[in-house]
């Protein structure tokens, strides 16, 4: 009975507490005892009380208690710090109870401790951190890992080593990492369990990922109740399992998944910073234990290979793991934290707490438990401290947390673990040691990503699936629209599995694929009397009452909010089917193959030929020459002659034969150019319909048809923002031949707007009466709708590419859609049919290029000829005498005038070289007379 009393006061003192604090309404942090009058300076203490408070028998407790001892003798043994004040620490075992924690926490606030550094468990550290508050005694945490910790609930908690927030961004990078995309928890119920997994939850769910079953186990569980847990989650589809528990009872799930046969191939464990800590206290771990593990990836805290962390680990013979680092980093920490306490010239004072006075009535002495009056300075002198210690950088961010969270990436294989890279909040996963990365810009991208190759159980190197359909799971339940029309693309089927068509043939094609076998039933959705609203069928998948909904179902932007959809098995897109009819003939249908620009500068170039012709021609052939009326004839005879190659003239001369030649074969391309034109315009059917296309159905007023179910009437009123009251739901085929054929002044419709597929079925099935009119404006696809973040959804779509690839897909739709008349989809436009200017215009500048060198040449030389036939020097003397006479008689003689070239231009060429000729011999027989006149001169000479 007195043990019970004991135990039930105690109580009420941590009931009493937790309600003092939390209903006072003050600040813990604002208690001040500090004298009005200024005292002289202190002198510093002999020595000062910090408290330890631990499980001494566990794994975490074995290694903290000797790195303690060890960090207090090296900093009593150190001149440079304390300057002589002895460090003195304090032990209490918490034997792993919130209840005997929180006793001895109080009983190390009896010996007027400044700080406390502990405990290990983060139930523990919940509890005790009320009495830390109450009594302004920093408590430094070297294990508890926590995240909710570091909430402002507990301003005097201080965890020294990392926040398993960072540790479960770390699982999470790795898990996206590898591509999965559901996980298994496995944890330990309580607050680091619980807390530790919701950050987990958080971090994957950034990723696309989450955790698909929560598995809790009872702290202290026995082999049984955890074999009960693994059996149910073996029965899940995932096989990814974080594991999240206490280190020293931990491997009893390992244990108990070996002998149920879940460390085999396909299936993932990755663990904690708890197993690394659990090996690495067993050292040497015997070969049982690594039979176990064979294959797990575990997270260890990183810290940096020194000199003096080998030294200290050479102080233990076994039982030291990373938190033996922390516990040592503490002691340093707080030492040296009290060293600056001093040096500013601050002193140890307790005083009692109001509050707890209150209660000198109960036979426990809570009186005897004094506030640390410098508790608040001594704490804001730890946040500020900067150093490096045997685990790195000890310094603390905003939100209290060390910076530089680091873990390494382990993989058990073999004898033991081994390194496969690192992860920082710096850089993410990487092989390179964080420090390395920490002067470089931080870079957490996706391709920046890299960890070495891992040996996952089975002794496989290719990363597992990570999800499986149980034997004894369900089979997936698969949703099929249940179509009345167009049913060769999916229908009801009496024969087994219940449906048929093209979209259910390529769903099982892509099963087989697939390196699993996939149980299924197949669930007709719709009464059978009209096709089903499909977007009612993707909410039927979203709220899970159906595992995937296999169809003609398009993929929409709106859809894929919601469910994941695999590759487009089938193009589909938006059309706009309307009734044509067969184009009128026209009497001036030989005028359409060119267009006016084309007709002009054709006509113009056969008259501009025929010129030029002429003039190359005239002076040589007489067929060019007579009187004017004649030559103007001739121009346009032989002009439009060459159009059938049927000139009657013929060229003599070497100019005009080059531009016949060239203009020739002009006329050749053109004339034929403009007969298959012309027989393409007379012989072929050609269609038309008011209906242009799209826009002019949406300019107008009239009623426009739409399959029902279909997301087509959603699009056109959302998106093109026509009145609801013009669509009309259609049925089947027959409901969309009779209101085509009927007409929107009859009752019917002025066009019908669909997907592709169906129109092309459409078309065939009325004897090609109808056609597409305008482009497709929407580009889509049809493929299979699976729950959201479904694994299967990503397999499928590789089936499906693969079925693409080796041409069964092409297969299946000629299987089901081989039309019997091929209709083509789009009616002609006649005005594409007319040749343009532009097909022909290199031709007519050849054409023209050779024309004006022609004519280039031909000028010249008539120049030339007219520079010789001028008179010559001999000449000139004649003719300025007779100038001379003339201008005395009063009567002018014109110089050489245009009128003379002309004249030159107008003689025949054999006139010209006869005149040329007749000249040069009379300058020959004028030289020679003059040359025997001056011979005879000079005989007479005496």
């Amino acid at each position: 009975m007195m043990i019970r009393g004991v135990s039930i006061a105690l109580l009420c003192v941590y009931v009493l507490l937790v309600v003092t604090q939390e209903c006072t309404g003050k600040s813990v942090l604002s208690r001040n005892s500090s004298s009005s009058t200024s005292p002289p300076l202190p002198q510093r203490p002999i020595s000062v009380n910090v408290g330890a408070l631990f499980t001494y028998d566990s794994f975490i407790g074995r290694a903290a208690k000797p790195a303690f001892k060890a960090a207090m003798d090296d900093v009593n043994a150190d001149q440079t710090v304390l300057n002589g004040t002895k460090l003195n620490i304090v032990f209490q075992d918490s034997n792993c109870s919130g209840f005997i924690g929180t006793m001895g926490a109080l009983q190390l606030m009896e010996t007027q401790v400044v700080a406390a550094i502990g405990p290990q468990s983060s139930g523990i550290a919940h509890m005790i951190s009320y009495v830390a508050n109450e009594l302004h005694v920093p408590l430094l945490s070297f294990a508890a890992t926590d995240p909710t910790l570091s909430s402002l609930q507990y301003p005097y908690f201080l965890r020294t080593t990392q926040n398993d927030y960072f540790q479960m961004h770390a699982v999470a990078d790795f898990i996206s990492y590898s591509g999965w995309r559901q996980v298994i928890a496995i944890y330990v119920d309580d607050e680091y369990g619980r807390n530790g997994i919701s950050i987990l939850s958080d971090a994957l769910a950034k990723k696309r990922s989450k955790i698909s079953y929560k598995a809790a186990i009872t702290p202290g569980a026995e082999s049984t109740s955890i074999e009960s847990l693994l059996v149910s989650v073996n029965l899940k589809a995932s096989r990814v399992y974080v594991v999240h528990v206490n280190p020293d009872s931990g491997l009893n799930v390992f244990t108990v998944a070996k002998s149920l046969g879940m460390m085999g191939n396909g299936y993932v464990w990755i663990a904690t910073d708890w197993l690394p800590t659990s090996l690495d206290s067993m050292a040497p771990v015997g070969s049982e234990t690594m039979d176990l593990l064979q294959g797990v990836v575990a997270f260890r805290h990183y810290t940096t290979e020194t000199s003096m962390k080998r030294e200290l680990k050479g102080r233990w013979k076994n039982g030291f793991n990373s938190y033996a680092l922390y516990a040592y980093d503490s002691v340093w920490l707080l030492a040296r934290a009290l060293d600056v306490f001093f040096k500013e010239h601050n002193t140890i004072t307790f005083s009692n707490d109001q509050n707890l006075t209150k209660t000198s009535d109960s036979s426990i002495q809570l009186s005897a438990l004094s506030v640390f009056n410098e508790g608040e300075k001594l704490l804001e002198i730890i946040l500020g401290m900067n150093h490096t210690g045997l685990t790195g950088r000890i310094q603390f961010d905003a939100e209290r947390n060390r910076v530089n969270p680091a873990y390494e990436v382990l993989n058990i294989a073999g004898t033991g673990p081994r390194r496969v890279g690192y992860w920082s909040n710096h850089s993410g996963l990487s092989v390179v040691t964080p420090e390395t990365l920490y002067s470089k810009p931080p870079n957490t991208s996706t391709a920046n990503q890299r960890l070495y190759g891992i040996i996952w159980p089975g002794e496989v190197t290719k990363p597992p699936r990570g999800w499986v359909f149980p034997n004894n799971g369900k089979p997936l339940k698969i949703a099929v629209p249940n179509r009345v029309s167009y049913k060769d693309y999916v229908s009801k089927d009496k024969n087994p599995p219940g449906v048929r068509g093209y979209c259910v043939d390529v769903f099982e094609a892509a099963l087989e694929l697939l390196p699993y076998p996939v149980p299924r039933n197949y669930i007709l959705y719709g009464d059978g009397k009209k096709n089903p609203s499909y977007n009612n069928l993707i909410n039927e998948v979203v709220t899970e009452n159906f595992d995937v909904a296999v169809g003609d179902i398009t993929i929409t932007t709106n859809r894929t909010r919601f469910v994941d959809f695999t590759q487009p098995f089938i193009e589909s897109g938006l059309v706009v089917v309307a009734p044509v009819k067969a184009a009128k003939s026209s009497p001036w249908s030989f005028l359409k193959p060119f267009t006016i620009e084309m007709w002009a500068v054709t006509g113009a170039f056969f008259l501009l030929v025929g010129a030029i012709v002429w003039i190359l021609e005239h002076r040589f052939n007489q067929e060019f020459r007579g009187p004017p009326k004649r030559q103007l004839i001739t121009i346009f005879w032989f002009s439009f002659s060459t159009m059938l190659f049927s000139h009657r003239e013929n060229t003599v001369s070497t100019l005009g034969r080059l531009v016949l030649i060239i203009w020739l074969f002009v006329v050749l391309i053109i004339n034929s150019s403009y007969t298959a034109s012309l027989t393409s315009i007379l012989t072929v059917q050609k269609l038309t319909s008011r209906i242009e296309g799209i826009d002019s159905l949406i300019e107008s007023n009239e009623p426009i048809g739409v399959q029902d179910g279909t997301f087509a009437r959603n699009y056109l009123v959302n998106e093109l923002n026509i009145s609801p009251h013009r669509i009309v739901p259609l049925r089947d085929e027959e409901h969309y031949l009779s209101a085509l054929q009927l007409g929107p002044k009859a009752g019917g419709v002025a066009a019908i707007v669909d997907e592709l597929p169906y129109v092309e079925v459409l078309l065939t099935n009325s004897n090609c009466k109808y056609r597409t009119v305008g482009q497709v404006f929407t580009r889509t696809g049809w493929g299979f709708a699976f729950q959201r973040d479904s694994p299967l959804a990503v397999d499928m779509s590789t089936a499906i590419l693969q079925l693409s690839e080796e041409g069964e897909l092409e297969k299946i739709h000629r299987k089901w859609l081989n039309y019997k008349h091929e209709c083509s989809m789009q009616i002609s436009n006649g005005e594409n049919s007319e040749l343009s200017l532009k097909s022909f215009w290199g031709l007519f500048l050849i054409c023209g290029v050779t024309c004006f060198v022609a004519l280039t040449i031909f000028f010249w030389r008539v120049f030339w000829q007219y520079q010789r036939l001028l008179p010559d020097s001999g000449d000139e003397e004649e003719r300025a005498c007779e100038v001379s006479e003339s201008s005395r008689s009063g009567r002018g003689l014109r110089a050489p005038s245009f009128k003379e070239l002309i004249k030159v231009v107008d003689t025949k060429e054999a006139e010209i070289k006869e005149m040329l000729k007749e000249k040069s011999s009379k300058k020959l027989k004028s030289s020679q007379s003059g040359a025997g006149s001056s011979h005879s001169q000079r005989s007479d000479i005496p």
